[in-house]
Protein backbone atom coordinates (compact mmCIF):
# COMPACT_ATOMS: atom_id res chain seq x y z
CA UNK A 1 0.00 0.00 0.00
CA UNK A 2 0.97 3.64 -0.82
CA UNK A 3 0.64 6.22 1.70
CA UNK A 4 -1.94 9.23 0.00
CA UNK A 5 0.03 11.73 2.29
CA UNK A 6 3.97 10.83 1.39
CA UNK A 7 3.86 8.62 -0.85
CA UNK A 8 5.67 5.81 1.45
CA UNK A 9 5.25 2.32 0.92
CA UNK A 10 3.42 0.70 4.09
CA UNK A 11 1.57 -2.67 4.74
CA UNK A 12 -1.33 -3.29 3.78
CA UNK A 13 -2.50 -3.83 7.24
CA UNK A 14 -1.27 -0.73 8.34
CA UNK A 15 -3.16 1.74 10.55
CA UNK A 16 -1.14 4.80 10.24
CA UNK A 17 2.23 5.41 7.90
CA UNK A 18 5.18 4.93 9.73
CA UNK A 19 7.10 7.91 8.51
CA UNK A 20 4.43 11.03 8.50
CA UNK A 21 1.84 8.97 10.91
CA UNK A 22 -1.33 9.99 8.46
CA UNK A 23 -4.11 7.69 8.70
CA UNK A 24 -4.81 4.70 6.62
CA UNK A 25 -8.74 4.69 6.76
CA UNK A 26 -11.15 7.10 7.56
CA UNK A 27 -12.59 7.48 10.78
CA UNK A 28 -15.66 5.65 11.54
CA UNK A 29 -16.85 7.63 14.25
CA UNK A 30 -16.45 11.49 14.50
CA UNK A 31 -16.61 13.24 18.01
CA UNK A 32 -19.59 15.41 18.52
CA UNK A 33 -18.57 19.23 17.88
CA UNK A 34 -18.03 20.81 21.63
CA UNK A 35 -20.75 23.00 22.85
CA UNK A 36 -19.79 26.79 23.50
CA UNK A 37 -20.21 27.60 27.32
CA UNK A 38 -21.81 30.57 28.68
CA UNK A 39 -20.06 30.18 32.35
CA UNK A 40 -17.46 32.66 31.60
CA UNK A 41 -20.16 35.40 30.49
CA UNK A 42 -22.23 34.56 33.66
CA UNK A 43 -18.99 34.79 35.97
CA UNK A 44 -17.91 37.86 34.17
CA UNK A 45 -21.65 39.81 35.10
CA UNK A 46 -21.63 38.35 37.96
CA UNK A 47 -18.48 39.69 39.45
CA UNK A 48 -19.54 43.37 37.77
CA UNK A 49 -22.43 43.42 39.79
CA UNK A 50 -21.04 42.96 42.91
CA UNK A 51 -17.87 45.43 42.27
CA UNK A 52 -20.83 47.94 41.39
CA UNK A 53 -21.98 46.94 45.12
CA UNK A 54 -19.07 47.36 46.35
CA UNK A 55 -18.82 50.81 44.46
CA UNK A 56 -22.38 52.06 45.78
CA UNK A 57 -21.58 50.88 49.69
CA UNK A 58 -17.92 52.96 49.13
CA UNK A 59 -20.04 55.95 47.75
CA UNK A 60 -22.30 56.15 50.83
CA UNK A 61 -19.71 55.76 53.54
CA UNK A 62 -18.79 59.25 52.23
CA UNK A 63 -14.95 59.67 54.36
CA UNK A 64 -13.58 58.18 51.13
CA UNK A 65 -12.01 55.33 53.40
CA UNK A 66 -12.09 52.04 52.56
CA UNK A 67 -12.95 49.49 54.91
CA UNK A 68 -10.96 46.51 55.54
CA UNK A 69 -13.69 43.96 55.14
CA UNK A 70 -14.97 45.71 51.69
CA UNK A 71 -11.46 45.68 51.09
CA UNK A 72 -10.97 42.16 51.67
CA UNK A 73 -13.98 41.43 50.05
CA UNK A 74 -12.92 43.04 46.52
CA UNK A 75 -10.03 40.98 46.52
CA UNK A 76 -11.59 37.39 47.26
CA UNK A 77 -14.23 38.18 44.53
CA UNK A 78 -11.18 38.73 42.27
CA UNK A 79 -9.81 35.97 43.15
CA UNK A 80 -12.39 33.89 42.67
CA UNK A 81 -13.19 35.36 38.98
CA UNK A 82 -9.90 34.14 37.87
CA UNK A 83 -9.82 30.69 39.36
CA UNK A 84 -13.41 30.00 38.13
CA UNK A 85 -12.32 31.28 34.44
CA UNK A 86 -8.66 29.09 34.63
CA UNK A 87 -10.99 25.87 35.50
CA UNK A 88 -13.23 26.80 32.82
CA UNK A 89 -10.42 26.95 30.23
CA UNK A 90 -8.80 23.95 31.60
CA UNK A 91 -12.20 21.86 30.44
Amino acid sequence: MICRQCGTEIADKALICYRCGTATTEAKYKPPAPKPSRTPLVISVLALVVLLIVAVFLEQTGTGDVPRLTTWIAVGVAVLVVALRAYARRR
